[in-house]
């Protein structure tokens, strides 16, 4: 049996404001480049192949693991919680 992409189930995600308005203007600019609509599920596959072209290099990937391993990332649980946080109510 083959299972094409527009028969695989469909899953929500919940992604903070800024980072939903982030995708927006991204669909758009893909948008206004590709001149035809771009939505947010095509941007997002966009940004995997690009992200999975990226790693496929050798030499990409073993950079792009450099800089993961040294970066100081918040915890999952940590960055949700920061993105609950309205923007103009953080202490600065």
């Amino acid at each position: 049996m083959v299972c094409s992409f527009w028969d695989a189930e469909m899953k929500a995600v919940n992604l903070p404001e800024v980072i939903y308005a982030d995708l927006a203007a991204i669909s758009d600019d893909l948008s206004a480049i590709a001149k035809k609509p771009f939505s947010p599920a095509m941007t997002i596959s966009l940004l995997i192949a690009v992200y999975r072209a990226h790693v496929s290099e050798p030499c990409a990937r073993d950079a792009f693991r450099q800089r993961i391993a040294t970066s100081d990332f918040m915890s999952p649980e940590d960055f949700e919680k920061e993105w609950d946080i309205p923007p103009n109510s953080k202490p600065k």
